[in-house]
């Protein structure tokens, strides 16, 4: 193993130059057709932003979901969620008609009612995906070529092959499925791949239009010089191709069933501590393999984003262990994690690595030198931080990410005024008020923007605020409440919400705190 870099305060976020940035999920878009897309909906948002003078577009996770809609429990590492496909470009491009979409503008614009979308959705893809095949002349061949060729023995035919057979099954997860495909027996799979073949192609096309799509935004960001933010979940779920094609990533028996699973204990958000359910990693097995599958990870992330949260980044020095079938995650223990070995296999590989730490939670001195050592940025979130009066705002790094909240936390309008579903005290939520107030000079009515505010006059490199607070929204407005799998990730900004008087005015605070940006993302890295 090489010698460790000494990154310290030398990062790709740091090279980029003071930004200021919107946190907004591809799904929460303005758009006319049920949910956000990758295609003219998200170059819009692009201008929006180089209007606001924003430098920075921090999104969630782009794989394809299923339980719980979550981002965070993707069907792949690697593909990208079919659903987020925009649907004027494919128009343009011949493979649908004007007349075929008319379903999808009855769904609501304020929500994502995934029950409703996601059929609609399917069915247009798959004649998108039809007319592609009766007309191999369109163009596009060369182009989709090129995609399998990039993309099949790395993660595609893998991928391809288990959304079929899942459905095949009911979509019922992997290890409930016949043993002969379960085991990956090569018979039962070549069976498969010949008797699901024209199922297969449509999927991998569907694949194409989704990287197509993602490829022409980021190269319209980059000219624009806007960072597009990803989101890279530690863990992956059981029920997905990756762990299906692969478990000996994983810590899984024989039949596919964990003895440990993933978690955290008791925080902010839970007194019960967070049991996400996924199963953990053999990291024995990626040392020895010098960790070539989380090379080729960091490799696609880093190819889809300027710059990658990581998140749950504390999991790599020492990760909770939670015994499989807990009820919650109170019992589970400290296990440790692969540290320096990892990143410096990454290191080697890929040079400076583009990533941003999500380093929240119990984080102890080891979590701290992992990410110092390779000069990693870690993040600071002011809801967590101002209503603390021994909370030193001045001690921010310069390597780092601030955040008025994240997609976990309340809005900051709903935070500071407490809710049903908030663990704190009555006597803790009136002690954080009288806090924030006296920390940020500003008052109740205002709250949103003095938080705003705060965060672009902090030393970090970076400053992000949810769409929301942008907004002054308040709780109903919430992406997400960690520890719950119902009415999360849904919703949605409406068109008309960001006037140009509020555009102007946001402008104006990131000119006033020195955040406009200046460097190049083509010159930055």
């Amino acid at each position: 193993m090489p010698a460790k870099q000494n990154n310290k305060c030398d990062s790709v976020a740091l090279s980029m130059g003071r930004r200021a940035g919107v946190g907004l999920h591809l799904t929460s878009l303005p758009c006319e057709y049920g949910i956000g897309d990758i295609g003219d909906c998200a170059t819009t948002f692009v201008d929006t932003l180089v209007e606001m003078g924003m430098g920075v577009w921090q999104f969630l996770p782009l794989g394809p979901t299923a339980y719980g809609d979550s981002p965070y429990q993707p069907l792949s590492a690697f593909a990208g969620n079919a659903n987020l496909i925009g649907l004027k470009p494919l128009r343009r491009l011949g493979l649908l008609q004007a007349s075929e979409l008319a379903p999808l503008r009855e769904l609501p614009r304020d929500f994502v009612d995934y029950g409703r979308l996601i059929p609609l959705k399917r069915v247009l893809l798959a004649k998108a995906a039809e007319r592609f095949s009766e007309r191999k002349g369109n163009g596009l061949v060369t182009e989709y070529e090129d995609f399998l060729h990039r993309a099949s023995d790395r993660w595609l035919d893998d991928y391809a092959l288990f959304r079929v057979l899942k459905t095949v099954h009911g979509e019922r997860p992997w290890p409930e499925w016949d043993k002969g495909y379960e085991r990956r027996e090569q018979a039962a799979l070549s069976g498969a791949r010949e008797a699901f073949r024209k199922q297969i192609e449509r999927i991998c096309f569907i694949q194409f239009l989704f990287d197509r799509q993602w490829q022409a935004l980021k190269s319209y960001a980059t000219e624009r010089n806007v960072c597009l933010f990803g989101d890279m979940p530690i863990y992956i779920a059981l029920d997905s191709a990756d762990a299906w094609a692969h478990p000996e990533l994983l810590l899984l028996d024989r039949d596919g069933k964990p003895s440990h699973v993933a978690g955290v204990p008791p925080d902010y958000f839970s007194e019960d501590g967070q049991l996400w359910g996924n199963p953990l990693y053999d990291w024995a097995y990626h040392e020895q393999s010098g960790f070539k599958w989380w090379i080729e990870r960091t490799r696609h992330a880093a190819q889809q984003a300027h710059l990658v949260r990581i998140d749950h980044f504390r999991g790599f020095e020492s990760f909770w262990s939670v015994p499989y079938g807990a009820e919650t995650a109170k019992d589970g223990r400290w296990v440790p994690g692969p540290g320096d070995a990892l990143f410096m296999a990454l290191e080697q590989t890929l040079g400076k690595l583009p990533i941003v730490a999500e380093d929240l939670g119990v984080i102890t001195p080891e979590v701290d030198a992992l990410r110092e050592d390779h000069g990693i940025p870690g993040m600071v979130v002011l809801q967590f931080e101002v209503g603390d009066p021994e909370f030193d705002f001045d001690s921010i790094e310069v390597n780092s990410v601030c955040y008025t909240g994240t997609h976990d936390n309340d809005t900051t309008a709903g935070w500071f005024r407490g809710n049903g579903d908030d663990t704190r005290t009555p006597e803790e939520i009136e002690s954080t008020r009288a806090t924030t107030l006296e920390r940020t000079g500003g008052t109740a009515g205002t709250i949103h923007q003095d938080m705003i505010r705060l965060a672009f006059s902090s030393r970090s490199t970076i400053a992000v605020a949810p769409m929301q607070d942008f907004l002054g929204l308040g709780s109903v407005a919430r992406l997400n409440r960690p520890g719950t799998t119902a009415n999360n990730w849904r919703w949605r900004m409406q068109y008309g919400d960001l006037g140009a008087e509020l555009a102007a005015a946001i402008r104006e605070q990131v000119h006033a705190t020195s955040r406009i940006p200046g460097k190049r993302l083509d010159s930055a890295a």
